[in-house]
């Protein structure tokens, strides 16, 4: 978390601001962010300081009126929107992405950090698991969940699914294998297969929902369509589990797995527009 330095908070004695002052203040971020925007359009390579520019103006704003961050970091997103910026975002999580799984950690909290602050769900979600992992900075589940948490509110699946794994575990938050299958869900709704696995998981052991083993054969079918082939291992774990609930089914239960999991498939196709 950013911290003023002493004295700069500007609250009112009653700890309250009024709305003229909100605007003002609001006034003096957006005057910030056409600084920022004139020094990108004179020289093309400003447009990181830029998206940085933003970034830090928009964590100061809200500490100095005593705001929450987040309906600032709304609107400071659709600031970013609206100047042509998103596709640089997206860039640069993917570079970001790409320095964490290399092991450069240092270069990758740089990277993502601005764009958490700034509401990007992607972003959001590899700070939590930088937290998660303690890389880059040190281990702290309450701050990956936090943020794991707001990925996992705009939809985005990968926060989902480890909101889940978090409650799961019980890490950063009370143990909860009920809240975890209903975060697994969203994500594996989604076709995150990693969600997906860990629902089959859910059903058949009984975990956090009654077990079946028709829905867990689904639900691993599923995870084993998804995974490419580069992870080979979690591909395997998928099959092997299916085929272990096989085992324990009637043939009549497999072939309405088989019937659930085409007609999901179908369904999230249509949905795609494929």
């Amino acid at each position: 978390m950013f911290h003023l330095p002493a004295g700069r908070h500007l609250r009112r004695a009653s700890g309250k601001l009024t709305e003229a002052e909100v605007q003002r203040r609001v006034a003096e971020l957006q005057a910030q962010v056409a600084e920022y925007k004139g020094l990108a359009d004179r020289r093309a390579k400003s447009i990181k300081a830029l998206k940085l520019g933003i970034a830090a103006v928009t964590l100061a704003l809200a500490l100095a009126i005593g705001l929450s961050v987040e309906p600032i970091q709304k609107a400071a997103s659709g600031l970013v929107s609206a100047l042509g910026l998103s596709h640089n975002a997206v860039s640069d999580v993917d570079e970001a992405e790409r320095a964490y799984h290399a092991g450069h950690y240092d270069a990758a909290l740089r990277l993502v950090q601005p764009f958490a602050q700034l509401g990007d769900g992607r972003a959001q979600t590899l700070l939590g698991l930088m937290y998660y992992h303690g890389r880059g900075l040190q281990k702290n589940d309450a701050q990956a969940v936090t943020w794991f948490r707001r990925a996992a509110d705009q939809g985005e699946p990968e926060g989902q699914f480890y909101v889940g794994v978090m409650y799961a575990e019980g890490n950063g938050v009370p143990q909860d294998y009920a809240e975890a299958v209903r975060w697994y869900r969203l994500a594996a709704e989604q076709g995150e297969p990693r969600a997906q696995y860990n629902l089959g998981v859910s059903y058949s052991e009984g975990y956090g929902i009654g077990e079946d083993l028709v829905a867990a054969y689904m639900w691993f079918n599923l995870a084993a369509s998804r995974f490419p082939a580069s992870e080979a291992a979690r591909l395997r774990a998928a099959i092997n589990n299916r085929d272990v609930i096989a085992r324990q089914m009637s043939r009549e239960q497999v072939t309405e797995a088989q019937r659930m999991s085409v007609e999901w498939s179908r369904k999230h196709r249509q949905a795609a527009g494929d």
